[in-house]
């Protein structure tokens, strides 16, 4: 993974460790009910659930952390395990207008990462590489991801033909 002493200039971790403790929260509270309100305790029941929760949870998050997060360097774009090195970055297009009838060129390219599309709860952001291959760099905040990247490719608000 590319370092930069000076870090990230953008950085979304693709899903959060505290997702982790929902599932047995959940079930501390159901043991609180039960306390409170029945003559059945599910002693046993409950944690077992609760682990089992857990450990789908922790499944998920550390697949989420490797295959849907994002982090922009000075030199590198990473897009899950997938780099990208800013210096083939040729431009960064534009968001498509609201009122077009056909995809933009950019809309229908290859998305960044290994993933097949645009990761769920994503946007994309269209790059123009050097050579003029289309990509989809993809993210929660593409406005922000954007920014980032004009001002590290140089030209923003830049107008590329798609």
């Amino acid at each position: 993974m590319g370092t930069d002493p000076a870090g990230p200039l953008f950085h979304e971790p693709g899903a959060r460790w505290r997702t982790v403790a929902i599932g047995p929260l959940v079930c501390v509270v159901a043991l609180v009910v039960e306390l409170f309100t029945g003559p059945v305790v599910h002693w046993v029941a409950l944690p077992i659930i609760a682990i089992v929760l857990a450990g789908f949870s922790y499944v998920m998050v550390v697949a989420a952390r490797r295959h849907v997060s994002v982090e922009l360097t000075s030199t590198v774009l990473r897009q899950g395990t997938e780099e990208l090195p800013v210096a083939e970055i040729e431009a960064v297009l534009p968001p498509p207008p609201d009122d077009r009838r056909a995809p933009e060129r950019w809309e229908t390219a290859r998305s960044l990462g290994e993933l097949a599309d645009v990761p769920r709860g994503r946007k994309p952001v269209g790059l123009r590489l050097i050579g003029g291959t289309f990509v989809r760099a993809w993210a929660k905040d593409a406005d922000e991801l954007r920014a980032r990247l004009d001002e590290l490719v140089g030209e923003p608000g830049q107008t590329a033909t798609s």
